[in-house]
């Protein structure tokens, strides 16, 4: 990108190109193509290049007849502004007007290009509409990938639903610190609270500005996300690692019941962001850049939580460039790397201690399999069951022996909630 983006229509089609054509994420994109835009302006571009590669099959199944030569014929920026457009017109309620015209002066000086990208945007009008209501939305917006990782996990009506649950903006949620009453700040933030505790907001605004932020009372979370904390059920004074732990929401979880906490992470910038949290939120936790997978404690620990490293399958709906940037075959350095980790956490352990194992993806081989394959993983780890009690705690969700799963498809009258397995073990002794 030679010039930041001076307006929303070119960040979101810098961020578009930047994923689709240079294969790298929204999160490294971000910096240079929203900084120079205002607020307002950035969150459009966001919602845009979301929207478009949330919708990607279905647009390019609709230009693909309109372009004989197919879309791979023509450069980026003339892929983009057309996806942009149809993304804007049919997905993102803006009037054909606006746009065709915006999509159009992206290309700039470029007639030839300006001349077919309007051309072809123009007849869409005549025909769109009806194509659109013949596809099949959620076959046609999820790689192939990423539906064979669905298949295999659950039966084919729970992974459509999860492939159609991606398509929704998905919702936001925060944890609050115990003590505080959920009802009252539900009502204080106009929240709805969860099953399992956590509230979730309404979307817009100035997160920052909302009562309780900067006073560290709550933080940004996923309903998911904070189970495996949960889980783990921290108790105060006991000695935890967190492993894995930027960007903080869970360290702050186990040191907002009092544990003492060690958060690892091996990437110093990631670091930087938990020390932050840390300090608006006013917890303690002794904060290591370290590899987790050789990392050793300075004592045996009561209980660890691991959140590996996986393929994030979970969190599509958030990170909608996620599967135009994977492939099926990813998961395999991922296994070998949570397997590390799982062997190392269990040897922190006393007897008797407590491990969390969890990941924010649904494919099999890093769930279930996985942990099916915990005697020659760590031999000295067994699966720790939930009561009955703790069971009723957790209303909709997939809970079997000592193993929970979440989806995007659950609590679908709620908005759902992000992709995670997660399993209770415990070392023998």
């Amino acid at each position: 990108m030679s010039r930041p983006p001076r307006d929303s229509r070119a960040a979101a089609l810098a961020l578009l190109t930047g994923v689709l054509d240079e294969h790298r994420t929204l999160d490294q994109l971000a910096p240079a193509a929203l900084a120079s835009l205002p607020p307002a302006e950035r969150a459009l571009a966001q919602r845009l290049a979301a929207t478009t590669l949330k919708r990607l099959g279905q647009i390019d199944a609709l230009l693909a007849p309109r372009l004989p030569r197919g879309l791979k014929s023509l450069p980026p920026a003339a892929r983009g502004a057309l996806r942009l457009g149809v993304a804007q017109r049919w997905f993102a309620d803006i009037p054909a007007h606006a746009a065709i015209n915006t999509s159009v002066n992206l290309l700039g000086r470029q007639t030839k290009l300006k001349g077919l990208v309007n051309a072809v945007l123009r007849r869409l009008e005549e025909s769109a509409e009806a194509t659109l209501a013949a596809q099949d939305a959620a076959r046609l917006n999820t790689p192939d990938w990423l539906w064979r990782t669905l298949e295999a996990r659950f039966d084919g009506a729970t992974a459509r639903a999860i492939a159609s649950a991606h398509l929704a903006e998905p919702p936001l949620d925060v944890t609050l610190k115990p003590g505080l009453d959920a009802a009252e700040w539900a009502g204080r933030l106009g929240a709805t609270v969860l099953p399992t505790g956590s509230l979730r907001l309404p979307r817009g605004g100035d997160l920052a500005a909302r009562p309780g932020h900067g006073e560290g009372l709550w933080w940004v979370q996923d309903a998911a996300a904070a189970l495996p904390a949960r889980l783990l059920a921290p108790r105060p004074g006991e000695a935890i690692a967190d492993l894995c732990a930027a960007p903080g929401g869970k360290t702050l979880q186990l040191a907002a019941a009092g544990a003492r906490v060690m958060a690892l992470d091996n990437q110093e910038k990631r670091l930087v962001r938990l020390h932050e949290n840390l300090a608006r939120t006013g917890l303690e936790a002794e904060v290591i850049q370290a590899d987790a997978a050789t990392w050793t404690a300075p004592r045996p620990l009561d209980a660890v939580l691991l959140d590996a490293p996986c393929s994030a399958s979970g969190t599509v709906r958030r990170h909608p460039d996620l599967p135009h940037l994977r492939r099926g075959g990813d998961v395999g350095p991922l296994l070998d790397i949570q397997r590390r980790l799982l062997a190392n956490a269990a040897g922190l352990l006393r007897p008797g201690g407590r491990l969390v194992y969890a990941v924010c993806a649904l494919s099999r081989a890093e769930g279930p399999d996985l942990i099916a394959d915990l005697p020659a993983i760590a031999p000295d780890l067994a699966p720790d069951p939930f009561s009955p009690q703790e069971r009723a705690s957790l209303p909709g969700l997939l809970v079997e022996g000592a193993t929970v799963t979440t989806h995007p498809a659950l609590w679908p009258e709620l908005g759902g909630l992000d992709g995670f397995f997660m399993a209770r073990l415990r070392r023998r002794g």
